[in-house]
């Protein structure tokens, strides 16, 4: 009675050990980071950059090591995360803004052997481990003058079509139309036609004799509704962007009238994660512009690719856009008969239409595809009072990927090739994926954050946990003696299976988690004093003591498996519809439950057949 045999004992010191091996990376902090990363991935970084940085670095008196070339980034540790900032600074002064991406980062330390094995820490939440912070603002000029662009061409139609004859409509500052008449009769008249065509704009005359104008504006509030699409659509498909990413757990929410904080936690690749956020990347379609076709009417763009810019330069297209990149509802990379990369395309029902009607009537003519990449360059300039002020530069780089003849007429599905790599031709498909920015964004800020409860805290918070769990042990040896002390190394194991499996898993720890946690811990101490409860009152009943270990954990059985299983439904439950901490605290209790049956079934019940089993027993110390 109360023995296991020998395979029993085997696989739960198995499980215990392999549980010490997937727990042990938590115990190697990571190291504050720079990471290098290219603004494209076609750029090659080699042992160049890193000599590059590292130069700026010691220029700048800061203090690094283990700098590495890894698969395409640049990765260099620091002694402490205060130097971050400006060992970001110096590095990028010393690239320079165009075709570097610089990012803060935490490198992670664990041994080599250990990573071989597939063991890496588990993740920690902003309130734990902190993490990145991205505060980007949306550059919502933009997006009105690009719409009011659009009534230039509508204003023009209407008022030909109503016999309003002008001698020119114009955008003037990128906010307000003006439509320039010789006579007073047209001027009314056009007024008269925009009023009615055109509820959302505001209209007023100006100019005099000959020169007469009706200047259009958008209202104020349609001027909102658009910033608030714009910062909507944005902040949609940041969060579509960084899920295609993998980060874990990140925030992604809107703060004030233009602004996004993006919040990374724990150990991530932020070199890559800013490249893609803060990429604006497009796609238009355009047909070769005509030999004989007017200046006016078409535009010079260079290739993309360095071999094929280097042979033929560039194109010229037709400055009418067949499709955007908006128009995309699937992209997904592949590779065409000769191996190289292709990105397939599938359009929405609109834009299909749109490539039908233009490809069916130029079956024969060659169509290029533009790659559009908007960033804002940091520059700076020094005021009257000879202060430094930092001014976002826009620049939009437009070049062709793509110029093929259209073999027959195109649909919703067909592909675009001419892509130097397949890490090149994955990015645009993530892109296109994710979606299209409505509004180009720009960088206000970026700092490495420390728990969002402040370090002191955490500490306090970290001592009451270990108090509690010392008062529980004590507890558990004074009230139940030797079975206390076997509860109290199967609570030890249990403790190191559970951040063994939540390493596994990859699931991201947060302050929540950690009171999941201790209540795990209450759970199977639960468990134990249940089972020991059963013990006690068989020996009082008469039972001899082998007889009556065996009923305690027979009999407690069932009522262990019940309200654990019924706590485990909760977790489900809060997992299911509740998000971020609910869902880490979700996590956490859920394994715990699982590990914590476990300890004290299995483990428990090993250690006391190990003190008292196959032997003869007049006492036990309960």
């Amino acid at each position: 009675m109360n023995r296991y045999p020998i395979w029993k004992y085997l696989l739960i010191l198995i499980i215990a050990g392999l549980g010490l091996l997937y727990a042990a990376p938590n115990l190697y902090p990571p190291d504050p980071a720079v990471q290098i990363s290219g603004q494209s991935s076609a750029l090659k970084i080699d042992q160049n950059v890193l000599n590059q940085a590292e130069k700026a670095l010691d220029d700048a008196d800061i203090a690094h090591f283990g700098g590495e070339v890894q698969d395409k980034s640049v990765l260099l540790r620091l002694k402490s995360i205060e130097e971050q900032l400006p060992a970001k600074r110096a590095i990028q002064e010393a690239l320079g803004h165009g075709d570097y991406v610089v990012a803060l980062n935490l490198a992670p330390t664990t041994p080599e052997w250990l990573m071989n094995m597939g063991a890496s820490p588990m993740k920690l939440g902003l309130d734990l481990a902190g993490g990145v912070h991205f505060l980007m603002e949306v550059d919502t000029n933009t997006i009105v003058k690009t719409n009011m662009e659009g009534y230039v061409s509508d204003v023009k139609s209407k008022l030909r079509a109503a016999k309003a004859r002008y001698r020119s409509v114009d955008l003037v500052d990128d906010r307000e139309i003006v439509a320039r008449f010789r006579t007073g009769e047209l001027q009314s008249l056009a007024m008269r036609t925009l009023r009615k065509e055109f509820p959302t704009l505001q209209l007023r005359e100006a100019g005099s004799g000959n020169n007469l104008e009706v200047r259009a504006t958008l209202q104020e509030q349609e001027i909102k509704q658009l910033e608030d699409y714009a910062v909507t659509q944005n902040l949609t498909t940041l969060r579509n962007r960084v899920n295609e990413l993998g980060v874990a757990e990140p925030i992604v929410q809107r703060q004030g009238r233009n602004r996004i904080v993006v919040e990374l936690p724990g150990v991530q690749d932020t070199a890559e994660a800013k490249r893609i956020i803060g990429k604006t990347a497009n796609l238009e379609y355009r047909m070769e512009a005509k030999p004989d076709a007017l200046v006016t009417n078409k535009e010079y763009f260079e290739y993309r690719n360095e071999r094929e810019r280097a042979a033929y330069g560039g194109a010229w297209l037709e400055r009418d856009i067949i499709i955007k990149g908006d128009r995309v509802t699937d992209a997904r990379v592949g590779y065409d008969e000769s191996g190289f990369p292709q990105v397939n395309i599938t359009l929405d029902s609109r834009g299909g239409e749109m490539m039908h009607r233009a490809t069916w009537k130029n079956v024969g003519r060659r169509m290029g595809t533009l790659f559009i990449e908007s960033r804002f360059i940091p520059e700076t300039t020094v005021d009257e009072e000879g202060n430094e002020i930092t001014v976002q530069r826009r620049t939009d780089d437009k070049k062709i990927i793509s110029l093929a003849t259209v073999q027959s007429p195109l649909g919703r599905q067909f592909r675009t090739t001419g892509l130097d790599s397949p890490a090149e031709a994955q990015e645009l498909a993530l892109l296109l994926r994710a979606g299209a920015l409505a509004a180009p964004m720009y960088f206000v800020e970026e700092r490495v954050i420390g728990p969002s409860l402040g370090a002191d805290n955490i500490k306090v918070g970290v001592t009451s946990v270990q108090i509690g769990l010392l008062a529980v042990v004590l507890c558990m040896l004074i009230f139940y003696r030797v079975f206390g002390l076997a509860a109290n190394i199967a609570l030890a194991v249990n403790l190191v299976l559970l951040v063994a499996v939540m390493s596994i898993l990859g699931a991201t720890l947060t302050l929540p988690g950690i009171a999941g946690m201790v209540l795990t811990i209450g759970m199977a101490v639960d468990a134990n004093v249940l089972i020991f409860s059963r013990i006690r009152e068989e020996l009082r009943n008469g039972m001899p003591p082998q007889s009556a270990i065996n009923a305690g954990f027979d009999n407690a059985y069932s009522a262990i498996v019940d309200a654990n299983l019924t706590t485990l439904i909760v977790a489900v439950i809060l997992y299911a519809i509740g998000s971020g901490p609910v869902q880490g605290f979700a996590v956490t209790l859920s394994i715990g439950i699982l590990t914590s049956m476990f300890s004290a079934i299995m483990g428990t019940r090993a250690l006391i057949n190990l003190f008292y089993g196959g032997r003869r027993v007049e006492k036990l110390w309960i």
